[in-house]
C-alpha cells in the first residue's frame, strides 16, 4: 500500500463501546497514517458512558463519536474502505453489506463490555479490559510495514492479531 491515509470501519452490532473506543484509539495512535470510523448493524441509540469515560480517562478523543449504522458506509458518497475489522462476535456472523473498494478483513473479537453486570466499577472494569485488548491489537496492526508487505501476508498478519489475548473465538473459526 501507499503512503496515502488508510481508512479502517470497525463493525460491532452495537456501535456503543468496542467499536467506538477502536475508532477513538487508532484515530489517534494512527499518527495521521489511518482514518477510523465506526458503525453497527443495529446501532444503540447512544454511546456507552463507560466507553467514552475510558476514553475521556486515557488521553484519546471523544469529540464526534456516535453510534451509527453501517448503511453508512456502504453508499457510493461513503469513503472507501481499505480495511473493515468486526470487534463483535454477533457482527462477524452477520451479512455485511458489499463495501465499496473492496477492503481487507478480519476479526477482532473481543468481549462486549455493553453486556457487563454489576456494580458501576465492575461495568468501567470490563470496558477497561475491552480497551486495553483494542489498544494491543491497534497498537501492532499501525506498526505494520503496509507499503512493503505482500497482501497474503498482511491478510495473515491481520487475522493473527485478531487471535491476541482477549480473543473471543478460536481462530480455526475466526479464519474460517
Amino acid at each position: 500500500m501507499s503512503e496515502r491515509i488508510c481508512n479502517v470501519l470497525f463493525l460491532c452490532t452495537g456501535n456503543s463501546s468496542r467499536s467506538i473506543m477502536a475508532e477513538s484509539i487508532l484515530n489517534k495512535e494512527g499518527l495521521g497514517h489511518f482514518r477510523a470510523f465506526s458503525a453497527g448493524s443495529f446501532p444503540q441509540p447512544t454511546v456507552n458512558p463507560f466507553a467514552i469515560q475510558v476514553l475521556q480517562g486515557n488521553g484519546y478523543p471523544i469529540e464526534g463519536l456516535r453510534s451509527k449504522s453501517w448503511d453508512e458506509f456502504a453508499v457510493a458518497e461513503a469513503p472507501i474502505m481499505d480495511f473493515v475489522f468486526t470487534v463483535c462476535d454477533e457482527a462477524a456472523g452477520e451479512t455485511c453489506p458489499v463495501w465499496p473498494g473492496h477492503p481487507m478483513t478480519a476479526h477482532w473479537g473481543i468481549a462486549d463490555p455493553a453486556l457487563a453486570t454489576g456494580s458501576d466499577t465492575d461495568k468501567l472494569t470490563a470496558c477497561i479490559q475491552a480497551f486495553r485488548y483494542l489498544r494491543d491489537r491497534i497498537s501492532v496492526f499501525v506498526s505494520l510495514p503496509l507499503a512493503s508487505i505482500g497482501k497474503m501476508a498482511l491478510d495473515a498478519e491481520l487475522r493473527r492479531i485478531g487471535r491476541m489475548a482477549g480473543a473471543t473465538i478460536s481462530h480455526a473459526k475466526a479464519d474460517g
